[in-house]
């Protein structure tokens, strides 16, 4: 039907991927009303916050039918692994998102690896098992650098590890079946094979088999700087990487994103929504990391910026199964996003404290993530609380001014990471340097 009069949007998450996609529908001309649920003190600036948890299947759509919402768009993976799109979908509602069956691609990493396996997809070798002694007895037969243990399904970021040694892969094993992880996540355990190069996210919209044109990221786990510390849901991303090349991209297309679209509608998983990509470049070529069913936090951050064309749009096309006759444009203007997270994240961290210098930050883009009001003041209320975007000329320029307006923002025991981006470019341009965190 496509959009004909302003559209009420119920917009599903609460954190700074959420706001990112909120901030991107309010610049459409054709949108009405927009909710999101739970959502964060960011989002309740454009629109206004339900509270509905993102899980809550039948509360959310008890609140699509009574707010007349047209269009329903989902931020994160846990929803789309519940089947909140297949719910709305019964209930005659349209609904930007993968079905359960199609999310399987993100909430089963066993599952994406037989996928990918049937449809020849690159990617690393892997072996699957549903107990520890097989997992310890395989991983005691490898080199001593070579494993990555992955719990099968969704576990908030914490089920990857990457094993600089066979101890240290023998106790991630350990700690998948140990009961630490939410237990949908601890089915089986994959031994894979350790892959070398740059890693990159790779986001295209999807209808069937139609693959729209795509865009690139890079975004950085580790909680410090030089790729120190433990990983976290991510510090920063930068967009588009500086190997990122025309003859990359179309083989991108031609071996993951297509493959994995004509894969999904031959298994009669027919995919619809955002396919994002996590890929290494080996020497071999790109190979699949993972597949995610949704825009990335924090790559969302940097890339919805550079989408020239309407976000409702697009998302009511897939929902209505018409993208092809609709274009979808990347700009390729460069963007850093800087994350001010809790110091202690992803540990053990202290909220509730008070963020102050918001107003100095622009002209960098502010999206919340864990972020409330209270009594009138904007509070911290989570791990990663802001995503700071600046735009520049080079990656560099990008990178010095999202620091440079992080730095102008303050809370109690702020950190975030100076070296986002850096390996595209010097750290120093024309004698400046990156400033410190604004922590007090």
């Amino acid at each position: 039907m496509g959009v004909g009069r302003p559209l009420n949007v119920l917009l599903v998450g609460s954190g700074g991927r959420e706001h990112a996609i909120a901030w991107k529908l309010r610049q459409s001309d054709n949108l009405g009303r927009l909710f999101t649920a739970p959502g964060n003190a960011g989002t309740a600036e454009l629109g206004e916050n339900i509270p509905v948890r993102d899980t809550d299947i039948s509360g959310l759509l008890a609140s699509a039918r009574n707010l007349d919402i047209g269009l329903t768009f989902v931020g994160p993976e846990a929803p789309l692994a519940a089947g909140v799109v297949d719910a709305f979908t019964a209930d005659g509602r349209l609904i930007f998102g993968p079905t359960r069956a199609a999310a399987r691609l993100e909430s089963s990493k066993v599952w994406a690896k037989q996928f990918m396996s049937r449809h020849g997809i690159p990617t690393a070798k892997a072996t699957a098992f549903r107990s520890a002694v097989d997992a310890l007895a395989y991983i005691d037969r490898m080199p001593e650098n070579d494993a990555v243990i992955k719990a099968d399904g969704l576990a908030a970021g914490k089920g990857v590890v990457v094993a600089n040694s066979k101890t240290e892969a023998r106790e991630a094993v350990r700690a998948v079946f140990s009961g630490g992880l939410p237990s949908d996540a601890v089915s089986q355990v994959l031994v894979e094979q350790k892959l070398s190069g740059p890693e990159v996210s790779v986001f295209a919209f999807v209808d069937g088999e139609h693959v729209s044109a795509e865009v690139a990221a890079c975004d950085y786990k580790r909680v410090g700087d030089g790729d120190t510390g433990p990983n976290t849901g991510g510090m920063g991303a930068y967009s588009p990487p500086e190997f990122w090349t025309p003859d990359l991209a179309s083989r991108i297309r031609r071996e993951i994103l297509e493959p994995a679209a004509s894969g999904m509608v031959n298994d009669g998983s027919l995919y619809h929504g955002v396919l994002y990509a996590g890929l290494m470049v080996t020497r071999d070529g790109p190979r699949v990391i993972e597949f995610n069913c949704r825009l990335g936090d924090p790559e969302a951050q940097v890339v919805l910026p550079q989408l020239d064309c309407d976000l409702l749009e697009l998302a009511l096309a897939v929902a209505e199964r018409r993208l092809p006759g609709t274009a979808v444009r990347w700009q390729s203007r460069p963007h850093v996003g800087v994350v001010l997270a809790s110091g202690g994240y992803p540990g053990k961290y202290e909220t509730g404290f008070e963020i102050e210098g918001l107003e100095k930050a622009a002209p960098a883009i502010v999206f919340h993530a864990g972020t409330k009001r209270a009594d009138g003041k904007l509070l911290t209320s989570g791990g990663r609380v802001l995503s700071i975007v600046a735009a520049g000329s080079t990656v560099t320029e990008a990178r010095l001014a999202a620091c440079a307006a992080a730095a102008k923002i303050s809370f109690k025991n702020a950190i975030f990471r100076r070296d986002i981006g850096l390996r595209a470019g010097p750290q120093v341009v024309r004698g400046v340097t990156v400033p410190r965190p604004g922590s007090r």
